[in-house]
Formats: C-alpha cells, structure tokens, sequence
C-alpha cells in the first residue's frame, strides 16, 4: 500500500500560479509512474497530467497544456505540479495519483485525497 499526500493547494487570483506537490511517506515513489486529476462536485474526475518514473516522459491534456509542469524530483521523493496563468475554471480538488501515466483514472492504483484549489476572477 501507497499513501499519496498532497500539499500546496489554496486561493489564487486569476493569473497567478500554486504549486502543488505530492509525496509518499515512508515509501519511494521513485519507482512509480504519477499523474494529476483533479475533480469538481458532480463531474468526473479530470486528467490533468502525468509523468514517467523516470521523469523523462510528461503527458498533459488540452486544458493543462503550455499552462501546467509536472516534475519530479526524485532525490526529494516528491512529485510536483507547477500551475500558471491560473483560471477560475481551473477550480477543483486536485489529486496525485500513482502506477500510470494514462489519463483513465481506474488504471491508476494509488490515490490521494486531494488538495483544494480554488481561482477567484
């Protein structure tokens, strides 16, 4: 078992930047391909991004694209999510996820609880 907690979330005017980051406790995730979702009340959890354990391979949706880095630093056993140019649609409980890089959530095995981010106009 893999517990992923996430940090970093928060409120931000529209335009500004948060960076999130994702760790496992007591484990390595060195060895674990990560990726991002983020969900808001009533839809279905949403793939923002994805990373290879290598860190070498990114993979990003259409929204996140150009806006959004994912990173990892593995010496530091952390996972991180670099958000830009931020907009209220950007809105939502943001989890990590762990054991992909595919943007279909029931391939993932490991789950946070996800952080708050919330963007103000």
């Amino acid at each position: 078992q893999v517990e992923l907690v996430e940090s970093g979330g928060g409120l931000v005017q529209a335009g500004g930047s948060l960076r999130l980051s994702c760790v496992a406790p007591g484990r390595t995730v060195n060895t674990l391909n990560v990726g991002w979702f983020r969900q808001t009340p009533g839809k279905e959890r949403e793939f923002v991004c994805s990373i290879g354990w290598e860190g070498k391979s990114t993979f990003y949706s259409a929204s996140a694209k150009g806006r959004f880095t994912i990173s990892r630093v593995n010496a530091q056993n952390t996972v991180f999510l670099q958000m830009n140019s931020l907009k209220p649609e950007d809105t939502a409980v943001y989890y990590c996820a762990a054991g992909s890089v595919t943007s279909n959530p029931p391939s993932y095995t490991y789950w946070g609880r996800g952080t708050q981010v919330t963007v103000s106009s």
